[in-house]
């Protein structure tokens, strides 16, 4: 195993756990919201700062462990707020991964990111949707949408910085 791949294994455990770190301590901190589910998506710093600093596939290596191990020390695995996470969180990461990849001279760090928050809802309502098979679930969207573009604004800014500070590997 040579020393670069050594680095990129410990780097990219570094980022499982800051994002365990910030998948957890989201889940404690109140959010007055009247819409359940309306997080700030801090996890979602480390899976957009590793789609640009070594790609899409170990973005979604980091946030499949992240929320499998998150689960474990949170609700709990194979439990509904297990599987709204896992896939909302694969889903917008891997979004944010094709997206980056085939169009990042046209999406911005903060674009990506809120690109990535309205996808992550989205798929939240369509899990939840198909979990309870009921679609009534998407009235909330709006509400959703309205709290998805400052946050993923908020993180794509968090994320820009980071990219700026942090040297490459």
């Amino acid at each position: 195993m040579s020393v670069n791949h050594t680095r990129k294994i410990v780097y990219l455990g570094l980022m499982v756990g800051i994002a365990m770190g910030l998948h957890i301590f989201e889940s404690i901190i109140p959010i007055p919201t009247p819409v359940p589910g309306a997080k700030l998506g801090l996890a979602n710093i480390a899976a957009l700062y590793v789609i640009i600093r070594f790609g899409s596939k170990e973005a979604t290596a980091v946030t499949i462990v992240r929320t499998v191990l998150g689960s474990m020390f949170g609700a709990g695995l194979f439990t509904p707020t297990f599987y709204l996470s896992f896939f909302a969180g694969l889903v917008s990461t891997l979004a944010m991964g094709i997206c980056y990849r085939l169009w990042s001279k046209h999406f911005s760090i903060i674009g990506l990111s809120t690109l990535g928050a309205l996808i992550h809802n989205l798929t939240q309502l369509t899990v939840v949707s198909f979990m309870y098979d009921h679609i009534g679930y998407f009235t909330t969207l709006p509400y959703l949408l309205f709290f998805a573009l400052p946050t993923g604004f908020f993180v794509g800014i968090v994320t820009q910085q980071l990219i700026n500070k942090i040297p490459s590997h």
